[in-house]
């Protein structure tokens, strides 16, 4: 493990509290990038809620942002079950308040050659990457327009990858998925952006996070192992803090699509 990485700060380009005011949903919040942005919007003000399937974590994490004077309401919710999505919206709304802030963080990835057929992890990340997407802007989007119109500043902003955009051996599906939701979110500003909605896309490089350890693949763990160790990779306080940024920058700005790149990271 590159421990230089995790041992440097993260610089924090947002002061203040600019968030003050906004009610935030944060999905994939039990852990990694979720986890920092969730902990990053409390201190800049904005009520958290907070929705993965881990509970426990979720606990964990309501507790660590009240503590530090933060509000945050910890909702364990499967995002690939709709209607536990849904009932989620409903619960924010009459706990904290209508949201004007999204997140769509969740999502897996489990690489391995086509002919492998490992359907069920195809299945796992399509129904996680891309129908639990899909199943969170169908729950808050019309809060989102609701906020636009009021005045309100309104944005959607979700997680892909740098591996939507780039050919790597045996990321097939899991790019796929993330392609899926750069386009998406280029498509949903045609129509959010003139009800100033705001819509952007985050794609990683390579993250210090657990979610490389879900790759069973040896060439795949290979590849992210050798990052890791071999240059200053990027951490989930990292990207927190662009999403962040994003999200307190003036209300006629949005940045759209923002790849974040671990300096040296070439491939």
């Amino acid at each position: 493990m590159n421990t230089t990485a995790n041992t440097q700060p993260t610089a924090q380009v947002v002061s203040g509290t600019p968030l003050t005011g906004r009610i935030a949903v944060v999905t994939g919040a039990s852990s990694g990038i979720g986890e920092a942005t969730a902990l990053r919007f409390a201190e800049l003000g904005a009520k958290v809620a907070l929705i993965a399937r881990r509970g426990d974590r979720l606990e964990a994490l309501q507790e660590r942002i009240r503590a530090n004077g933060g509000t945050a309401l910890a909702l364990p919710t499967d995002v690939t079950d709709r209607e536990a999505v849904l009932a989620a919206a409903r619960r924010i709304e009459d706990g904290l308040g209508p949201v004007d802030l999204v997140f769509a963080n969740a999502g897996v990835q489990l690489i391995s050659g086509i002919t492998d057929l490992a359907v069920d992890d195809w299945d796992t990340q399509l129904n996680t990457n891309v129908v639990g997407v899909m199943n969170t802007v169908q729950a808050f989007v019309g809060s989102l327009e609701a906020a636009a119109a009021a005045g309100r500043p309104a944005d959607l902003i979700t997680t892909s990858s740098i591996a939507a955009v780039r050919v790597l051996e045996k990321f097939q599906v899991y790019s796929a998925t993330k392609a899926y939701v750069t386009q998406l979110s280029r498509l949903l500003r045609t129509e959010l952006g003139r009800k100033r909605v705001r819509v952007c896309t985050i794609e990683p490089g390579m993250v210090d996070t657990e979610l490389p350890d879900h790759v069973t693949d040896p060439d795949a763990s290979k590849l992210m192992a050798d990052l890791i160790e071999q240059i200053d990779v990027l951490r989930s306080e990292d990207v927190a803090e662009t999403v962040s940024f994003v999200a307190s920058v003036p209300r006629h700005v949005n940045l759209t699509e923002i790849t974040i790149l671990p300096t040296e990271q070439i491939i």
